[in-house]
């Protein structure tokens, strides 16, 4: 089946928003989780809203792409959700391969 370009587009954002809907919902899973098992985070998710406006010009801070992908503010997710990585989930973050890695 071939799409048209809009078509296409409004699907990509409709599974973005059941992606990060998910994300937001599964707050017992870690970035580091997810970075170990996929090699992405929600931290990525946002650095790449960010670089794709910096590249239309569009001026979204981190912040607000941050606030889109976890719902809330970045440093109120922190305080809620994130816990201490353990030493197996850092040896596992320094062995994985990837572009992406990030603390």
């Amino acid at each position: 089946m071939e799409l048209d370009k809009q078509t296409r587009l409004e699907l990509e954002a409709a599974a973005f928003r059941r992606l990060t809907a998910l994300l937001r919902d599964r707050t017992d899973v870690q970035n580091i989780d997810l970075m170990n098992l996929a090699g992405f985070c929600r931290n990525c998710l946002s650095k790449w809203m960010k670089e794709e406006s910096d590249k239309r010009g569009l001026g979204l801070s981190l912040d607000e792409a941050r606030l889109d992908v976890y719902g809330i503010p970045y440093e109120t997710w922190k305080q809620l959700h994130q816990r201490e990585a353990s030493p197996d989930q850092h040896k596992q973050f320094a062995a994985a391969p990837g572009p992406h890695k990030h603390a």
